[in-house]
């Protein structure tokens, strides 16, 4: 079936709210579609309730980040919102806390921009690095959004600030398991690793219960994409894949996507 297996919305960072990314993603010509907030369920049951009505089947889905690597990504998929829950809400308290973390680093390379605006700019959502950018650009510190990241938003020296805050892996993918959920790998491009090292990553997650990597992405290269359909098939798992959708404003770079997909086995 055509496929986005990873999209975000307000209830993140997204730019939409739920319903109204289920009827973009149903204009896309989408036919399973998963919305996968940062450690967020706050949107799945609008989403759920607006996909169906337009004749999309819906997954309700989740997005960790996990301490071992830089941009080690879990997607989790079809648990329990009730038995993942309480663990879900520990880690929304640490995203509130973590923009004060980023105002703070921010800060120390120069950038003192207000935090209520960043705030503002979230809205109701969980906020995140997108909405630091979005108002870095608007007060002419970057040019773009990239060059937010870049610069600021996805160094080493960022990147230090965030060590130990976040899960390990193996708590991730044995919490999404324990929820009767499934588990996917997400963009194994950003996790910087390859060949032999990426391949035992791969391996020792598939130990903790990984049922899939996420092949299909905007990003991923032809080469990229033959090594992660090869890992898969090495390691018996399963091809997920999703346009990373977090709108045109927050991510222009990643457009709604449907990829031709096995899905029988989330549905």
């Amino acid at each position: 079936m055509l496929a986005d297996l990873h999209t975000h919305s307000t209830a993140s960072d997204g730019q939409y709210p739920p319903a109204e990314l289920a009827r973009l993603a149903k204009r896309r010509g989408t036919e399973v579609w998963a919305l996968t907030d940062h450690d967020n369920l706050d949107g799945l049951e609008e989403a759920v309730r607006a996909g169906t009505a337009l004749g999309l089947r819906v997954i309700r889905g989740v997005e960790l980040s996990a301490d071992d690597y830089l941009n080690l990504h879990i997607l989790g998929y079809g648990f329990s919102p009730a038995l993942l829950g309480d663990w879900i809400e520990s880690l929304k308290e640490g995203r509130s806390s973590r923009k004060y973390r980023i105002h703070k680093f921010l800060q120390t390379q120069g950038v003192d921009i207000p935090l209520s605006e960043v705030e503002e700019e979230a809205g109701d959502g969980a906020i995140g690095r997108p909405h630091f950018a979005k108002v870095m650009l608007r007060h002419g510190i970057v040019s773009t959004r990239k060059e937010a990241f870049d610069r600021y938003l996805d160094t080493p020296a960022f990147q230090a600030i965030e060590r130990g805050t976040k899960p390990s892996a193996e708590r991730c993918v044995k919490a999404i398991r324990e929820a009767g959920g499934k588990v996917s790998l997400a963009h194994p491009y950003q996790i910087v690793l390859g060949g032999d090292s990426l391949e035992a990553l791969v391996d020792r997650l598939a130990g903790y219960g990984l049922d899939a990597v996420e092949c299909y992405y905007p990003q991923h290269t032809p080469a990229q994409q033959a090594e992660y359909l090869a890992l898969a098939e090495k390691y018996r798992l399963h091809v997920t894949g999703g346009s990373d959708f977090h709108g045109e404003q927050n991510k222009p770079d990643n457009p709604l996507a449907a990829w031709e997909l096995d899905t029988d086995w989330l549905l």
